[in-house]
């Protein structure tokens, strides 16, 4: 069978749906009509000839080859906003460098020098988060960026530089709020707020159950900020990186040292397949002055 030329605007067009669960929706999303959409929809069916969709009273769901498309087409469509955004960063002035770095990582001296190693660069930091950093890295906005493993595999260069340890983040009214630290059994009975494959060692069966109104039973909050107010609401606990919680220090909420939750590796990343000498040089830098020290 001869290879089928994708259309990434109908990959577009079915990411819509698929996140959505309704052509209306998604139409509406995407400033067409639902005719027009259900077309397109139609073709990439026809192209992959198979159903992508269910279509009932109940609303539009996938079918299996439909789950295992939007899983492909994610990053397939990341990657062509990326090849864009790179092409037309590699049209702007040469001498530019961007470095993407995120709460509770220190980059300031490691600024500073690179700036001072290579005076003609124009170097910018742009802040960034552990739910964002692989979309800067993707979308070209930065060129290197710190980063709290892991990361998808196959796409970067990554350069480990220090295990950070965790803590967990309780309201400074619960009865174990007073301790340094804790095991991770000690909060079994706690509801975990978030995916518990970030915490494997946790062995709870408490569920996150929201009150507010006509939200999701099931969703858990999303942003650090959402989640530390849902700790300070008494919802359950969070785990998160030593330093973020340096970062994000507030009086309704306590961080308490995990003992027996394994460290989360702190390093540098960049897009794999990059020639640009400076992020070698850069790179360099960083793990001589945030890597290990040698024994």
């Amino acid at each position: 069978m001869p290879a089928m030329d994708l259309d990434i605007r109908r990959l577009r067009y079915f990411v819509a749906v698929a996140e959505e669960s309704s052509f209306v929706r998604a139409a509406a999303r995407l400033y067409m009509t639902q005719p027009a959409l259900s077309r397109q929809i139609r073709a990439l069916e026809e192209d992959f000839d198979v159903a992508l969709f269910v279509r009932d009273r109940q609303g539009t769901a996938l079918t299996r080859a439909g789950r295992q498309l939007l899983e492909d087409a994610r990053p397939m469509l990341a990657a062509a906003v990326a090849l864009e955004q790179r092409v037309r960063t590699a049209a702007r002035e040469e001498n530019h460098f961007t470095v993407g770095f995120m709460p509770g990582v220190v980059v300031t001296p490691i600024i500073r020098e690179f700036s001072r190693m290579a005076p003609d660069l124009r170097v910018d930091v742009v802040h960034t988060s552990i739910t964002h950093q692989v979309d800067y890295l993707l979308d070209g906005r930065v060129d290197v960026c710190y980063v709290r493993l892991p990361l998808p595999p196959g796409m970067f260069e990554v350069v480990p530089l220090f295990p950070e340890p965790r803590v967990a983040a309780l309201p400074s009214e619960h009865p174990l709020a007073h301790r340094k630290a804790v095991g991770i059994d000690d909060l079994r009975d706690i509801p975990l707020l978030q995916d518990p494959r970030d915490v494997p060692e946790w062995r709870g069966g408490a569920s996150y159950s929201p009150a507010a109104p006509g939200r999701d039973l099931s969703s858990l909050p999303v942003t650090i900020e959402e989640c530390l107010e849902a700790v300070a609401s008494g919802a359950g606990f969070y785990v998160m990186p030593s330093g973020m919680a340096d970062f994000y220090r507030r009086r309704d909420v306590e961080y308490l040292t995990l003992e027996d939750v394994a460290p989360r590796m702190v390093a540098l990343a960049y897009m794999e397949h990059r020639t640009m000498p400076e992020l070698h040089k850069f790179a360099d830098l960083s793990r001589r002055m945030l890597g290990p020290v040698p024994d």
